[in-house]
C-alpha cells in the first residue's frame, strides 16, 4: 500500500465534499494571506511570533494547495500530514525541503518555549533580553525571506503550471 492510501485508510486525510470545497479553499486562501501580512507587520516587534506565523502561513498554503489540486482535506496530525503529502505527490524537492525547515523551526520554537517553561527564570530573564531579541528578529528575517516567501512562491508557480 502506497502513503497515500495508508493516509486516507488510517483518516488521517480525506477527500473534500464538494459541497464543502469552496468554503475550505476559500479560508485557507484567506488564512495564509493573513498570516503572511501578520508575520511581516510582526517581523521587529515580535520576531518569534513572526516565525511562527510565517509557517502557517506556508502551511495553510500547502493545504489550500493539496484541497485545490487533490481535493485532499487533512484530519489528523496535520504538520506531518501535509509533509508526508507534499512527499508523497508533489514532485518538486525544494517545496518539500521549505516546507520541512518551517516545520523544524516551528518544533524549535515550541522546544525552547518549553525548556523555558521548566526554568522559569531563564524565559524571564533571558528571552527578553535585547540580545535575545536582536538573535529572533535576524532568525525571523531569514526565515521569512529564505523559507517562507520562496515556498509561496514555488507554490503559486506550481499552480500555475498545474492547470
Amino acid at each position: 500500500m502506497d502513503k497515500i492510501d495508508y493516509l486516507f485508510k488510517s483518516g488521517k486525510i480525506t477527500r473534500i465534499v464538494e459541497t464543502e470545497r469552496d468554503r475550505y479553499l476559500n479560508f485557507f486562501s484567506y488564512s495564509y494571506k493573513e498570516n503572511l501580512k501578520l508575520s511581516r507587520h510582526i517581523q521587529s516587534d515580535y520576531p518569534r511570533w513572526s516565525i511562527i506565523t510565517g509557517y502557517y502561513a506556508m502551511h495553510d498554503l500547502a493545504k489550500l494547495f493539496l484541497a485545490d489540486k487533490f481535493s485532499i482535506k487533512v484530519e489528523l496530525n496535520v504538520h506531518k500530514t501535509v509533509i508526508d503529502i507534499f512527499r508523497a505527490l508533489v514532485k518538486n524537492i525544494e517545496l518539500e525541503k521549505l516546507l520541512d525547515i518551517g516545520y523544524k523551526e516551528l518544533i524549535k520554537l515550541l522546544n525552547d518555549l518549553i525548556a523555558a517553561k521548566k526554568d522559569r527564570t531563564k524565559a524571564q530573564y533571558y528571552t527578553g533580553t535585547k540580545f535575545m531579541k536582536d538573535k529572533y528578529k535576524k532568525e525571523a528575517k531569514i526565515f521569512l525571506n529564505d523559507t517562507v516567501m520562496p515556498f509561496i512562491d514555488k507554490i503559486k508557480m506550481e499552480k500555475k503550471n498545474a492547470y
